[in-house]
């Protein structure tokens, strides 16, 4: 897809759809660059009462004809000026307008922006990067299309700049939600470990993958437990982006269970359904570390993705076996279906001894945290506040939805074991909190985050503005984060 700026109206292409975007205070507010047979037409819907006014809403006009324009678009941005839309507001409203208009292959569109900073310009171009990917991967009569041009008409200064900057959010946003989307049959933690490797080589990243015999070489007894009931073998791989010379190194760690039958502690029918998103931790880890090679930011960051198959067999773990994990914790295993956080114990033990400064994590990690928040918001656990603060600042920036949880120490007395360090899980009483106090134990003094992805990472229904399936979540976030890091710096 060519992603074009355009400072006025192009008259040289012809547009299959033109998308503008209006706004409906006490007047209605149309793009300046709009052509007039646009402005007319938007009129026109203002005095028959039919302009779409709540933000998001949309009017179609199929057989327009002028303009160089074959069919018009028109998407309300609501009553709001817009310094007041917020981040969301706006990655909702064009992601609308993405997904309305790659309806058919190789289409071309033109997209009448209001007003607005580079960042808004630059949502805009994840937006329309992202919308033609579904999660009809293996349908052979896709709904949706790639784009043939988007040409994004904006006169500001830095333009071209935000632009690619949308693009490669995009790009990164795409990677992670394809990996996802991919049944296990295509995903095992040998392929995402090859896929991690073609990123590394197309973008200049260091790449190190840990194999079985490597695995047992570093301890990382916990990881190769949860491993043992499949036949394919569990893989760590290391990603490394160095663009800030001897500076410290942030780390991120994500879950790869590539699919989670829940071992012996089975899970039901319905529950193993959408399973091969149990790696969506990683994946995210992917997307972003090939975002932030692409931006080529001036920051030192490590990518860390623990990978593995929960299956059962006779050589499955079992309820009451006890695991030496990386850092020495023993841990008593109460529930074979808690197996992200004895993946997640061992990596999060490698990064800190590579010296990562700062970690944040991302898992799929419980269902208490769907149960809490809901499928839009992440869980958000710490502990180091200030941390916690710089990520959700870099959320709210994004326009993502994290929500913090506390992480008092009462509730580490449900993993009180008898016969070992701990348990690997509580009651069920605090599930997503107990959980993270777990985590806990594996980072030492490490300032750490840990992301509980498992509401919005893979959604159970499509809307407007967003495909169901996964969702990519987070890597907006992250990738502000990191920028955040830059300019400290």
């Amino acid at each position: 897809m060519a992603l074009v700026v355009n400072r006025e109206w192009n008259t040289d292409t012809q547009f299959d759809w033109t998308v503008v975007f209006v706004q409906t205070g006490d007047s209605v507010r149309v793009p300046e660059a709009a052509p007039q047979p646009i402005v007319d037409f938007v009129e026109q819907l203002n005095e028959a009462g039919d302009l779409p006014r709540k933000l998001g809403d949309t009017r179609r006009q199929y057989a327009f004809g002028a303009a160089n324009s074959t069919r018009v678009l028109v998407v309300s941005l609501g009553d709001k000026k817009t310094e007041s839309l917020t981040p969301g507001d706006l990655y909702r409203a064009f992601s609308i307008a993405a997904r309305a208009t790659c309806d058919q292959a190789d289409r071309n569109v033109a997209v009448l922006l209001p007003e607005m900073k580079a960042c808004g310009l630059q949502t805009a171009a994840t937006a329309f990067t992202m919308g033609p990917q579904g999660q009809g991967i293996y349908q052979q009569d896709s709904k949706r299309h790639p784009f043939a041009s988007v040409h994004l008409i904006s006169a500001i200064d830095e333009a071209d700049a935000a632009v690619e900057k949308g693009a490669i959010t995009g790009r990164a946003i795409n990677l992670t939600r394809d990996l996802i989307n991919r049944g296990a049959h295509e995903v095992s933690p040998a392929t995402f470990a090859d896929r991690a490797a073609q990123v590394a080589a197309s973008t200049g990243l260091t790449c190190r993958i840990f194999d079985q015999v490597q695995l047992e070489a570093e301890r990382m007894g916990s990881m190769l437990a949860v491993a043992r009931g499949s036949d394919l073998e569990p893989r760590m791989v290391v990603l490394e982006y160095r663009g800030a010379g001897d500076a410290p190194f942030t780390g991120f760690v994500g879950k790869g269970v590539t699919y989670d039958s829940g071992g012996l502690s089975l899970k039901p029918s319905d529950g193993m359904k959408t399973m091969k998103s149990d790696m969506s931790g990683a994946a995210t880890v992917l997307g972003l570390m090939q975002a932030i090679a692409e931006a080529k930011l001036p920051v030192n960051v490590r990518g860390y993705m623990g990978l593995v198959e929960n299956m059962i067999s006779g050589r499955a773990y079992r309820l009451g076996d006890v695991l030496t994990a990386r850092n020495g914790v023993t841990i008593e295993v109460m529930n074979t279906d808690a197996e992200g956080r004895l993946v997640l114990a061992d990596v999060l033990s490698f990064a800190v001894d590579e010296g990562c400064e700062k970690l944040v994590d991302l898992a799929t990690l419980t269902g208490s945290c769907v149960v809490a928040l809901g499928e839009d918001y992440a869980g958000l656990f710490t502990n180091e506040q200030s941390w916690a603060e710089e990520v959700l600042a870099a959320a709210k920036s994004a326009g993502e939805l994290v929500w913090q949880l506390p992480m008092d120490d009462a509730f580490a007395d449900q993993l009180r074991s008898d016969v070992a360090d701990c348990k690997n899980v509580g009651t069920r009483w605090g599930g997503s909190i107990t959980a993270a106090k777990f985590l806990q134990k594996f980072v030492g003094d490490t300032p750490w985050v840990h992301l509980d992805i498992a509401g919005p990472a893979f959604l159970t229904d499509t809307k407007p503005y967003r495909e169901g399936g996964a969702s990519g979540v987070m890597i907006r976030s992250l990738l502000q984060l990191v920028e955040s890091l830059q300019a400290k710096g």
